[in-house]
């Protein structure tokens, strides 16, 4: 075969390139501005992806005899098909066959005689000559076929649908042909590779499939460096694009990417202002176009009607295509001439049996929105419209949007008169009353949607309309695409900030995406991450919004941050207004404990609050954050380090930092840490400092007996104290250590307010002391949970007769599981009752039954005082639930 012939023939200049209609592939290839689209094999897509050329040479080493290239509109199919015959002509690749022939199906319609498949090649290859046919039928597996544009066929390729032939000699339809070809029946052993926009056809086709992505971040890059001559003006078109059209799925379309690039190269050499949103770019495309036609304003604006009929044709009948005789009912006649300029034509101008369609549905969307402001002789509301073409468009209500707004309409206005004014106010009306509607909801989808219309319309006043403070933004967004997070960060920016920024359960935040969402970041008082993913560059952007921004609050719990991305993240840390960080579960470890030192001890450190619970930071990162304590600097009040892998071993250096004189903390959350009587006796040291300011300490399950309580009760005895809570929940205390508790509880200067001993193994010796010293009138205790303690009826009636005394301070307590029975109720009701002081009742998981309920119910709607009895768990039956329904502060 004469590959100089192939070149010739495909590389032979047919039409010319429009800017809705992209560059040539032959200008393409001739120019050496190829730059091939990624694909994806089947239905996997790896991180290192091939580009189209390589997956389809690859799917060609195999056994495959067909493969099939799949991908949208404009995404390089036609020109990466070109390119594969050009390589082979040139002798570069797949070299193993010794005949190519290439085919658009667009012109194998117009075949409607019977053809062997010798004479098909023969017509649409003339340069092959007839004397080789015999060896492409004797040797079909030298041979390939490329077929471009299958959804452009207006045939059947059902093999049902015909009877198949399997003669080279005989003459049938090219239908019947092409059917016989790709089902094997006519050369058995050749080789096919179709490329088609995904269609109904493709259950036809066997073998494998490549599927087109098209240009992702680098293919763009290259692209656009390749069509601008001047670095610095390709530099700021490509930052342009990405910040403002980079997180559109349709951007990865290589043919997109040349119509955006042939805008931005006029307006860049004459210093203009390129198009901040998606609307602005198409006003600035249509202006292009109406332009160079030099029509009137009068004909402009019927073109553009012609135009918007005939999209409105293709969106609710779902047309491709349309006639030319229906192009003239739409009032195209006097302009098909220039049909060119917005339309693809298949087919000879003159010729009836010509077809138009718009070269995108991008095109086709922005053209209905347009018409429907432009055209006065018909009144269609806004809500109507949209419902009616709701299955078949995707962006008409964002180009509405847009549309709406003087600023990026003026231009259109300027070559096509005015709008009209009712259908204007009639979209207003229906987003303003649809985007009220949807943020007083749940539902993300709809939040999203409604801060996409305000992105196109770029109204800052109309964003603080529509963004009233009923409106519930404070929802999670975790599940933000990267033209969310655009239109969510133009939101914050009009609204100069927002108090809570929740990105709860993002399960991907990519360092795109945190760029994107940095500005909004730094003018967000609240950040929710909880349970989120981000990426290396995510923290980095996180950190630089931290430290420029308003930030007070940061939770990023349960996002496994490990070590090396929160050596990051502290770099923000050391010099911003963060007060609360919430670090629960993040995987840490004592490695992260010297970044952490280095942000509390910086002269600008505002944090307040630390948590750190289930973090393996051990003794020896407690160790390095106790050095943060020591400083003037660290401002920390609140410490939560619960299942730390903390031992009694780290205690001396704790309690030390809080006799330092610097620290500033009040609550310390240290459970579930093993922390042995030893180690309280370390930190009863410093209870008993005159500079120790500890006033919260939480030491439950942290695996002690009655041995630590002296040193406890020898601490809350020191004039220097100033404990008010400490929770000593599911410790063994004992009897012994109980007592020695409520020893120090009876002395005058004792000023805790809130104790928890829940499981500690108390007995009913314990409850009747705790009955006295709550009766005594030095007792200054406000909240005691004794739940799970087994003392029954008996032990806890101590506690009644204690709360009914007028000496008693008690306003919360706890006896859930205590076994109690009907037989307190009247000592319970007494209590309740006599007190000045009680408001919350625990008593879940007892034995209460249906007896007891009516008087429940009934001292808890006497007492003004009472606000919460809680009931769950007892032995309650159904008959019994509307009585306590009765009253609202009895949960049950």
């Amino acid at each position: 075969m004469d590959k100089d012939a192939v070149l010739i023939h495909i590389l032979k200049l047919k039409g010319v390139s429009t800017l809705l209609g992209g560059d040539l592939p032959v200008r393409v290839i001739n120019e050496n501005k190829y730059i091939s689209p990624l694909a994806a094999e089947g239905e996997v897509i790896e991180e290192n992806l091939p580009t189209v050329d390589q997956a389809i040479r690859t799917a060609l080493t195999g056994e495959n005899k067909t493969v099939t290239v799949i991908g949208p509109e404009g995404s390089g199919k036609t020109t990466a098909l070109e390119k594969l015959v050009v390589d082979w002509a040139k002798g570069e690749h797949l070299q193993n066959f010794e005949y190519v022939f290439h085919f658009r199906f667009q012109d194998l319609n117009a075949h409607e005689d019977v053809l062997s498949i010798a004479t098909l090649i023969q017509r649409c290859h003339h340069y092959f000559p007839p004397k080789a046919m015999p060896l492409v039928v004797q040797k079909p597996e030298d041979v390939l076929f490329v077929f471009d544009g299958l959804n452009d066929y207006k045939h059947s390729l059902d093999p049902a649908a015909y009877t198949l032939c399997s003669d080279p000699d005989q003459a049938v339809s090219v239908p019947c042909l092409l059917a016989s070809l790709l089902h094997g029946s006519l050369l058995n052993e050749a080789t096919f590779v179709v490329a088609t926009r995904p269609t109904a056809y493709l259950k036809f086709l066997s073998g494998s499939q490549v599927k087109v992505l098209g240009f992702l971040k680098s293919q763009r890059n290259s692209y656009v460096n390749s069509f601008f001559t001047d670095a610095p003006a390709a530099n700021k078109a490509l930052m342009h694009m990405e910040r403002t059209l980079g997180f559109y799925d349709f951007c990865t379309s290589p043919r997109f990417c040349w119509t955006v690039c042939s805008v931005y190269k006029p307006l860049t050499d004459s210093g203009g202002k390129l198009p901040e949103t998606l609307s602005q770019l198409f006003v600035d495309i249509l202006v292009h176009l109406i332009q160079m036609l030099s029509l009137s304003q009068a004909d402009s604006r019927e073109l553009v009607l012609a135009l918007g009929r005939m999209a409105s044709h293709c969106s609710t009948g779902q047309h491709l295509s349309c006639t030319k005789a229906q192009t003239y009912s739409f009032g195209f006649q006097p302009f098909l001439t220039s049909a060119d300029t917005f339309l693809r034509r298949e087919g000879e101008l003159e010729s009836d049996t010509c077809v138009f369609s718009f070269h995108s549905q991008l095109m086709q969307e922005f053209m209905l929105a347009l018409s429907f402001f432009l055209d006065k002789s018909i009144y269609t509301g806004a809500e109507k419209m949209l419902e009616k073409h709701k299955d078949s468009t995707k962006f008409l209500d964002l180009f509405l949007s847009g549309l709406s707004e003087p600023t990026q309409r003026r231009p259109l206005e300027n070559l096509l008169g005015e709008f009209n004014c009712d259908q204007i106010k009639d979209f207003k009306q229906w987003f303003k009353s649809s985007s009220e509607e949807a943020l007083q909801g749940y539902n993300t989808d709809s939040h999203y949607r409604c801060f996409h219309l305000l992105h196109q319309a770029q109204s800052e006043s109309l964003v603080k309309e529509i963004i009233i403070p009923s409106a519930r933004i404070g929802i999670s967004y975790g599940n933000l695409s990267l033209q969310d997070c655009v239109a969510w960060n133009y939101i914050v920016a009009c609204l100069g900030g927002t108090d809570w920024l929740n990105l709860y359960r993002t399960s991907n935040l990519t360092e795109e995406m945190a760029e994107i969402l940095a500005p909004a970041m730094s003018l967000s008082h609240k950040i929710v991450l909880t349970a989120s993913f981000l990426s290396t560059g995510a923290v980095s952007h996180l950190a630089s919004a931290l430290n420029r921004g308003l930030t007070r609050e940061l939770d990023l719990s349960h996002s496994h941050l490990g070590d090396e991305k929160f050596k990051i993240l502290c770099a923000g840390l050391r010099d911003c207004k963060l007060q609360k960080l919430h670090l629960v579960t993040c995987n840490l470890t004592e490695a992260s404990c010297e970044d952490l030192v280095s942000a509390l001890t910086s002269d600008t450190s505002q944090l307040c609050l630390l948590e750190m619970a289930f973090n393996e930071i051990g003794d020896q990162g407690f160790e390095k954050l106790c050095r943060a304590l020591h400083s003037p600097h660290c401002k920390l009040e609140k410490l939560q380090l619960d299942t730390c892998e903390l031992t009694e071993a780290s205690m001396e250096v704790f309690s030390a930092a809080l006799c330092s004189g610097q620290s500033q903390l009040k609550e310390v959350d240290m459970k579930r840490n093993i922390m042995d009587d030893s180690g309280v006796e370390a930190l009863c040291k410093a209870l008993q400092h005159p500079l120790c300011k500890l006033q919260s300490l939480n030491l439950s399950m942290c695996e002690l007996t009655g041995a630590c309580c002296s040193h406890l009760s020898g601490a809350l005895m020191s004039e220097y104290c100033s404990l008010s809570e400490l929770d000593l929940s599911v410790n063994e205390l004992g009897q012994e250590g109980a007592l020695l508790l409520c020893q120090a509880l009876r002395r005058p200067g004792c000023i805790l307010e809130k104790l928890g001993l829940t499981r500690c193994e108390l007995t009913l010796p314990v409850f009747e002391e705790l009955g006295s010293l709550l009766k005594s009138g030095t007792c200054q205790l406000k909240s005691l949970s004794v739940g799970l303690n087994k003392v029954g009826d008996q032990g806890v009636k101590h506690l009644w007769d204690a709360i009914a005394h007028p000496g008693c301070l008690l306003e919360e307590l706890d006896v859930e599981m205590t076994r109690l029975t009907d037989a307190c109720l009247e000592d319970l009701c007494t209590a309740v009752r006599a007190s000045k002081t009680l408001k919350r009742l625990e008593l879940r998981n007892n034995s209460l039954t249906d007896a007891s309920v009516p008087a429940l119910v009934q001292v808890m709607q006497d007492s003004h005082r009472m606000q919460e009895m809680n009931l769950k768990y007892n032995d309650f039956s159904e008959d019994v639930f509307d009585m306590l329904d009765k009253c609202k502060k009895i949960t049950y």
